[in-house]
């Protein structure tokens, strides 16, 4: 398996830069339409667990301890 870079946006989502098979709780595959795909950290958005920007809003702090 080829490596997949995953970046952590400061105080957003987690950005998965290559094609990689994402699944859901329940194990079900997710079909991003592109990558990268922007996976919500905030708990907020409305679209998990994609991000749809609502970390902006609530104030989320991404400090990595």
């Amino acid at each position: 398996m080829s490596d997949v870079t995953v970046k952590i946006a400061k105080n957003g989502p987690l950005l998965v830069m290559q094609p990689v098979k994402l699944l859901d709780a329940d194990g079900n595959e997710l079909s991003p339409d592109k990558f990268p795909v922007a996976l919500c950290r905030c708990g907020a958005s409305e679209n998990k667990p994609y991000c749809d920007g609502a970390h902006g809003k609530c104030g989320f702090d991404g400090t990595l301890a």
